[in-house]
């Protein structure tokens, strides 16, 4: 799992390569800020279409596991890498027989979930003293920044698409650590 300091230079790297406009490069910004900013699957990331962005609320409709829909919000970082990739650098890899997908791979099909894993750890290890973590570690990151910065378990629940709590309490050993911490600096009798 990376900090929340580790996943602010993972964002900047991948930014560096968007800043020349490669198409490529755009598209690994946006597959890297959204996995991050929402907290989706891999495999829900490869299966998202244009028209499953929603830009006026910041969210995308996401088909989970089980064949469950929910949304996702995202932030402006993000909007503004997948708004760029959209506009700037998707049509370059657009083939005459490219599904509507949102991002697509290097001959213009559905970019595949091995590619999204190799970027992740391609990006992640250009971070000093980051651990070496794949989509589903910024998956966790993303939750764990998340209840850290107070969101509660059962919204955390819904936003990564877990069918039960129990799923999701696995993202609070941390968070019960930074509790333990702010417990003993603040209460009177700790």
């Amino acid at each position: 799992m990376l900090r929340q300091d580790q996943a602010k230079d993972v964002m900047s790297a991948v930014s560096s390569g968007a800043s020349q406009g490669d198409p490529v490069a755009l598209r690994d910004q946006a597959v890297v800020e959204l996995l991050y900013a929402t907290g989706i699957r891999v495999a829900e990331l490869c299966g998202l279409d244009l028209d499953d962005v929603d830009y006026s609320l910041r969210v995308i409709r996401v088909l989970g596991k089980g064949g469950r829909e929910r949304s996702a919000p995202f932030g402006v970082p993000a909007e503004r890498a997948v708004r760029r990739w959209v506009d700037e650098g998707r049509n370059a890899l657009v083939a005459p027989d490219s599904p509507p997908a949102l991002f697509l791979g290097a001959r213009g099909g559905r970019l595949n979930q091995r590619a999204v894993r190799a970027l992740v750890h391609e990006v992640v290890a250009e971070v000093p003293d980051a651990p070496d973590i794949g989509p589903h570690g910024l998956r966790h990151s993303a939750a764990t920044h998340l209840l850290e910065g107070g969101a509660d378990l059962r919204t955390v629940q819904e936003l990564l698409g877990h069918a039960t709590l129990a799923t999701t309490q696995l993202y609070t050993h941390v968070t019960v650590e930074r509790l333990k911490a702010i417990h003993d600096r603040t209460h009177p009798r700790s």
